[in-house]
């Protein structure tokens, strides 16, 4: 059944449930977004696993060897931000980068998964935007760090992950644009290929990879990324680090 599942902060905590029209519908009651509270990431994994060298044009692009198995690196979830929450820029970095990603969202714990098995555990699908400090030494300390991960605006339940368009636009300016069928690994292998590694839990997060990232991000300007069937991923990038 196609539905848009979204949090919200309100004044008395987090609330889930249905997303329809900016109106939030959970078992507490309706909720109007910016009203009565904003956005939250709409998950809350345990671990947000990240898969990198996935479209032949980021390859190209940076010139990496292609990969035998899938590229993958780990965010923790003090990563997160959500739909509307601003990118803090970075002190210690000159170099911020930008990366429009589509996201499976587990379901339920489940291991030692095969590709066909892989629909039947997953909740839908989201957006993130990869954010990397692009100057820094190791991936961890490049892509790890506090508000390196927008994700949202919400999860979409009934979508095929394999042909869906997607575009990134810096203020009025398309950075990115491509198909996930281009990917090397298709979202379910690169599920089942974590999975042999790794317990998934509810709510968990396995990032796709991104096309070619052409360009850095400033403070004032703002990323929004598209993936048809889903929505978009607005978020500004601000002169402001986190206290």
């Amino acid at each position: 059944m196609f539905m848009r599942l979204a949090r919200l902060l309100t004044p008395t905590g987090p609330v889930s449930g249905e997303y329809e029209n900016g109106t939030l519908h959970t078992d507490e009651g309706v909720y109007e977004v910016g009203i009565d509270g904003r956005l939250l990431p709409p998950c809350s994994p345990s671990t947000l696993y990240c898969i990198g060298r996935n479209y032949a044009t980021t390859l190209e692009q940076m010139d990496y060897e292609q990969p035998e198995e899938p590229d993958f690196f780990i965010k923790p979830a003090t990563s997160l931000l959500a739909d509307g929450q601003s990118i803090p820029y970075p002190t210690w970095t000159d170099e911020l980068t930008y990366a429009g990603e589509l996201v499976v969202v587990i379901d339920e714990r489940c291991r030692n998964l095969s590709p066909e098995a892989v629909p039947s555990v997953v909740r839908g699908y989201t957006i993130m935007n990869d954010v990397d400090a692009l100057d820094q030494v190791g991936r961890t300390a490049r892509k790890a760090f506090d508000g390196s991960a927008p994700l949202g605006p919400w999860i979409e339940t009934d979508v095929d992950p394999t042909n869906l368009d997607m575009e990134t636009y810096i203020d009025d300016e398309k950075r990115q644009e491509s198909n996930t069928e281009l990917m090397l690994f298709d979202p379910y292998e690169l599920v089942a290929h974590l999975s042999e590694r790794f317990t998934l839990r509810p709510g968990d997060c396995i990032a796709l990879g991104s096309p070619e990232n052409p360009g850095v991000i400033e403070p004032g300007q703002t990323v929004d990324i598209t993936y048809d069937g889903i929505g978009t991923l607005t978020n500004q990038v601000v002169d402001t680090a986190f206290p």
